[in-house]
């Protein structure tokens, strides 16, 4: 459901910079359209040795029920080499793991690479403190895969 109402929420953000962080989301503008940048962050993902989990497409879901919110693909992805020292810590890690990445068109045609600070959602366990040392791979992954993606 968090999944649901972030993707709903980022729609809203079209007024932001290229390259922004806000409510603890950050947006990296795309200079491709969305299958092709979520294509190209599926690719980084498989050859950073991760494992593409799940590609959802919530503009095609919406139109299975007649709306239209543009394109909007999540990937959820993640290597256990990233995720279980960060699991051990906490167990619950498991609600927030692996990593997800929205890739959508906001209404002026825009493509938009977005994620949560994982540092963020992770501060809320107890044993995981912002900027952990086990945190820090998986922050690098995002920003590494997502800048990649964005092709700028």
């Amino acid at each position: 459901m968090k999944t649901l109402s972030l993707a709903i929420a980022l729609l809203g953000f079209a007024a932001l910079p290229a390259l922004a962080e806000q409510n603890d989301i950050t947006r990296l503008e795309s200079n491709a359209d969305v299958t092709a940048t979520a294509d190209r962050l599926a690719a980084g993902i498989e050859a950073a040795g991760a494992k593409l989990m799940a590609r959802i497409d919530h503009g095609a879901g919406a139109k299975t029920v007649g709306r239209d919110i543009g394109a909007s693909q999540l990937l959820i992805f993640g290597n256990p080499k990233g995720g279980t020292p960060v699991m051990e810590q906490n167990r619950l890690a498991g609600l927030i793991l692996p990593l997800h990445v929205l890739v959508y068109e906001d209404d002026q045609g825009k493509t938009w690479i977005a994620y949560e600070n994982i540092d963020e959602r992770l501060d809320d366990l107890d044993g995981i403190e912002a900027g952990d040392d086990s945190v820090q791979p998986l922050k690098g992954a995002l920003a590494k895969l997502t800048t990649a993606a964005a092709g700028n």
